[in-house]
């Protein structure tokens, strides 16, 4: 808790929106219209000033329904096919939530990393196109972070004989892309291209259940787009997504939370830590 508590930030009293950044999250498809709604509450609950969601039309009222403090961004075909617009004003981006690997889809993920260079938080299938599409690892942005569980960095990195050996891969993965690498499971290891590696201390097995890597991934592109550095954005994220879903399992038990659960209780997790700022 020290270190995340060293880590946040205060915010100044003349604070408005524009001083937190604008998450553009690149999510969802026909089918996964959920996961783009759990990065949304994710990046909702991050601090961020602004958030958008880009996602099939066909999907958009789902997000005004279920988060109406974000915008849309749509597109034209059930699954991520082209640019979202006016990307310059995004201060960070999120990709991969429920993406699907559609073949346009995959292109569509090249034209962004080729346009978009500030930081990136890259999970799911966008991970999963990248892996077979082994060029587009360099054009990956400097300073973003990668979120894989081991099943996606197997497939980035190839199988490892031990612990220490994945670690090492996961590092050599941090190195190639210039960015750190959220290694997701009990305690997960954050690990930056400098050598630097933090292991969590929150969580429990109760978040093992489909959508927390996306709220995960919608938190960490909030903070980033907030303008906290890579490192500090996925320990202090990995942190508080640990801690909301340590309060779920108050609430709800281990059996009986769910993802939503852990969105919802991000508030509680930062509370704790402004509570003793």
């Amino acid at each position: 808790m020290e270190d995340a508590r060293r880590i946040l930030r205060p915010r100044r009293e003349d604070a408005h929106k524009g001083d937190f950044g604008h998450a553009l999250l690149v999510c969802g498809s026909c089918g996964m219209a959920g996961a783009a709604v759990l990065a949304t509450m994710g990046a909702l609950r991050s601090g961020c000033g602004l958030v958008t969601v880009h996602l099939p039309a066909s999907e958009r009222a789902v997000i005004h329904c279920t988060c109406p403090s974000a915008m849309v961004d749509s597109d034209p075909q059930g699954h991520f096919s082209i640019l979202p617009s006016v990307l310059e004003k995004y201060t960070a981006v999120g990709c991969g939530c429920g993406l699907g690997r559609h073949p346009e889809t995959a292109e569509a993920l090249s034209a962004l990393l080729d346009a978009y260079r500030k930081p990136m938080v890259l999970d799911a299938d966008a991970l999963n196109i990248i892996a077979v599409r082994p060029e587009l690892f360099e054009s990956v942005p400097d300073g973003s972070i990668l979120t894989p569980h081991l099943g996606e960095l197997r497939r980035m990195t190839g199988e490892w004989t031990s612990s220490a050996d994945m670690m090492e891969k996961a590092f050599r993965l941090a190195c190639r892309t210039r960015s750190c690498v959220v290694v997701k499971g009990p305690h997960s290891a954050v690990i930056a291209p400098d050598g630097q590696v933090s292991c969590n201390s929150t969580g429990n097995p109760g978040m093992a259940t489909g959508g927390s890597g996306d709220v995960l991934t919608g938190l960490l592109t909030g903070l980033l787009a907030s303008g906290y550095p890579a490192f500090d954005a996925a320990r202090l994220g990995v942190w508080l997504h640990g801690r909301a879903g340590d309060i779920a399992a108050l609430h709800y038990g281990q059996n009986g939370m769910n993802s939503r659960d852990i969105a919802d209780c991000l508030g509680e997790a930062f509370l704790s830590l402004e509570n003793n700022c």
